[in-house]
């Protein structure tokens, strides 16, 4: 079994808009969910974390070297026999400006798939919670790779922050990135879908690019003793494949109609792929 490289992969992303598993680069037979395929997953997606503490620490780490740990999201799906389809970068590509990307939250996986992805269109920060920011060794590569920690005590000086930072950023030609429901939810709802990213796109005077994201192989572990240590890797279900789509660029204007638009259109992705949404406000 081959093995589908980055430059492969972001080749084919720029020429077509999308990507999905060739059959001759993964497994021909899919795992079965178990503690050892969870745990051979879990392995390949959370080492990125304690090698981009390493290389920081000896000043080796930068964007290329982040998005090559973080490509261990596709080619480990791909080697247990899953497949990982991508919809819809065409639009993006077109667009040679920075974006902020809105995307829907539902499991860490997608926090190592994107970086691969968004770094082929160019760099980009992302917001996350502060306490991420904190994590021992991770500190300042979280910082180096351009993690921005919002907190929780003080939400009025956390959004003047962020609106400082990110207006600075995207004028410098980065993209943002923003999970807007905050932290990791089953259903997509309106009422948990924050405005802060089209209050920033508004701000910064950029567009929004909204993706969706199909995660849910990989939940939270909710229970047991090693949900306490183990919490973001839940038990791998093999039998379902991941699935990431980019929508069109929506052009700056009115924050509130760029929020409404960004969030109809992730919701109605996510019900095409028979994800549970509630649309009430």
């Amino acid at each position: 079994m081959k093995k589908t490289d980055l430059e492969t992969f972001r080749s084919e992303l720029l020429a077509t808009g999308g990507y999905k598993t060739p059959e001759d680069r993964k497994a021909p037979v899919r795992h079965k969910p178990s503690g050892l395929v969870t745990t051979r997953f879990s392995f390949a997606v959370g080492r990125v974390f304690p090698l981009c503490a390493l290389y920081e620490a000896f000043g080796r780490l930068d964007t290329d070297k982040w998005a090559r740990f973080c490509f261990s999201a596709v080619t480990m799906p791909e080697s247990l026999g899953m497949n990982v389809e991508l919809e819809g970068w065409g639009d993006r590509a077109k667009y040679k400006g920075p974006v902020v990307y809105l995307c829907n939250h539902m499991s860490t996986l997608e926090t190592i798939l994107l970086p691969p992805v968004l770094l082929t269109y160019g760099p980009f920060s992302v917001v996350a919670k502060a306490s991420l920011a904190h994590l021992p060794f991770l500190e300042k590569a979280a910082a180096h790779m351009g993690l921005v920690g919002i907190g929780r005590k003080n939400p009025k000086a956390d959004l003047m922050a962020l609106f400082d930072i990110g207006c600075k950023r995207i004028a410098e030609g980065g993209s943002f990135l923003i999970f807007p429901q905050g932290t990791r939810q089953k259903v997509f709802e309106r009422r948990h879908f924050s405005s802060i990213g089209a209050k920033l796109a508004e701000k910064a005077g950029v567009p929004i690019v909204p993706l969706a994201i199909d995660s849910r192989c990989m939940p939270t572990r909710e229970t047991g003793l090693l949900s306490k240590v183990f919490k973001d890797f839940g038990t791998l279900d093999t039998s379902l494949d991941i699935k990431l789509a980019a929508g069109p660029v929506i052009p700056c204007g009115k924050s509130r109609d760029m929020h409404e638009a960004c969030f109809d259109w992730i919701a109605t992705k996510l019900e095409s792929w028979n994800l549970p949404t509630n649309r009430e406000k």
